[in-house]
């Protein structure tokens, strides 16, 4: 978990912050549930992003 915080604050949040609450809660949902979880490479998978290692494990142990 501290992990992902270090990511979210060192990658994505602006240096000067977010001018309202609204648009902090959208951009950071957007990079919680869209880029972290669907693009950023991770290196404890290998270098592919969670969903894409969710979805092999699915294939690899015949659930589907």
């Amino acid at each position: 978990m501290e992990r992902l915080f270090r990511s979210l604050k060192s990658e994505w949040i602006p240096a000067l912050g977010y001018r309202n609450l609204p648009e902090a809660k959208k951009d950071v949902g957007g990079y919680l549930m869209d880029y972290y979880n669907r693009q950023r490479p991770h290196t404890f998978n290998d270098g592919i992003p969670p969903v894409a290692a969710e979805e092999n494990l699915k294939i690899l142990s015949g659930i589907s």
